[in-house]
């Protein structure tokens, strides 16, 4: 392709873009379905909340007004919800744009350097590279878990954020908090740890894993966290990060203006009040996760331990299928799962943690794929 006259940034020739799940739309035309079965995005398998849904609908009409400058309601209930100073919240459409207004508030462009484990999620990486900060990564072990050593040795006085996923994506791994505390501790002053807990609410024990709990002891931490995955709001784009009050108060003098829409407002204040939908959520998630990891080894499949909404399979060597012989079949059946190759790993499958009905159902499919 010819190079346009006019100017874009030489950086941006290489970038590949974002690689979402596959869509149902799309997989129904392909293979002529009337049913489809998504279980690729990690999304919530019971929907989303009913309150959120009300709030939704009494707020429709209220669509040609702005919102309020800083949506101070929903800050107000972030914070009354985790118990901490609203001072410390900077909401955002979805936990995403908090992560790119990290990246482009601290590091200084041609300066200042980022650093990741890899595989770790794409706009990490993407986002730095735009802002012009030099994007270490660092490997993870064999087994998925961080290589705290490495990371470390990749931090230098020139590094201005590290990024740590937890539960990791696509692996589900979620180290202990203590190991976390360990290795902000071990950080220049000058650094930020950013923790994206995004899954963490999937935890059996979130106390033992989170940071947020002990936010008020660190200095140099930020935690991201989402409505998407528990709150079942991936729809309609809304996040959070928590971090020091400096720090949000320079964020939210660089946010783009009322990013945070009307509806996303009324429905993340609902979804936090009801406690019933979330607290059902996890534990059709738990149980999920459960019969899933037995169901696959079952089938022998290797199964990465999760604490997440999703679990990481490789399909048995002894049957000679290939992880994307299956993961097509799959999709000719109507069943999304995901393939990791756009992670860099071809061998590996991730499926989220569905209905109880489509659990049974993926199983069911994945088994015949396996057999055929």
């Amino acid at each position: 392709m010819t190079s346009p006259a006019y100017p874009v940034r030489s950086e941006v020739s290489g970038f590949v873009s974002y690689t979402p799940g596959l869509s149902i739309e799309e997989i129904r035309a392909r293979f002529h379905l009337d049913s489809v079965v998504k279980m690729a995005s990690n999304e919530n398998p019971l929907g989303c909340s009913p309150l959120a849904q009300k709030a939704i609908k009494e707020n429709a009409a209220y669509v040609f007004r702005y919102p309020q400058s800083g949506n101070p309601r929903l800050v107000n209930a972030l914070a009354a919800y985790h118990r901490l100073p609203a001072a410390n919240f900077v909401p955002g459409n979805g936990s995403d744009e908090v992560i790119d207004l990290l990246v482009r508030v601290c590091p200084t462009p041609g300066e200042h350097n980022i650093v990741a484990s890899r595989p770790s999620f794409s706009m990490y990486k993407i986002q730095s590279r735009l802002c012009g900060a030099e994007f270490r990564e660092v490997p993870l072990r064999g087994d998925f878990s961080f290589d705290w050593r490495g990371l470390r040795a990749a931090v230098d006085h020139k590094t201005a954020l590290v990024f740590v996923t937890t539960p990791d994506n696509p692996s589900g791994y979620c180290p202990p908090a203590a190991d976390v505390r360990r290795f902000a501790a071990s950080l220049p002053s000058s650094c930020l740890l950013v923790v994206d807990e995004a899954y963490m609410d999937f935890c059996r024990d979130e106390a033992a894993f989170s940071l947020l709990p002990g936010f008020a002891g660190f200095s140099n931490l930020v935690i991201l966290r989402t409505f998407s995955k528990s709150f079942g709001l991936a729809g309609i784009r809304l996040g959070y990060g928590v971090m020091p009050a400096f720090l949000a108060e320079r964020l939210l003098s660089a946010h783009m203006p009322f990013s945070v829409n009307i509806l996303a407002e009324a429905a993340g204040i609902a979804a936090l009040e009801d406690t019933v939908f979330h607290k059902t959520t996890i534990e059709a998630v738990r149980e999920g996760r459960a019969f899933l990891a037995r169901a696959l080894e079952e089938s022998e499949c290797r199964v990465f331990p999760s604490e997440a909404n999703f679990l990481m399979f490789q399909p048995p060597e002894s049957r000679g299928k290939s992880a994307r012989r299956i993961f097509e079949t799959l999709l000719s059946k109507g069943m999304i799962i995901r393939s990791l190759h756009s992670y860099g790993l071809p061998g590996y499958l991730r499926v989220s943690v569905g209905s109880a009905e489509e659990n049974r159902l993926f199983i069911s499919l994945l088994r015949e794929a396996l057999a055929s």
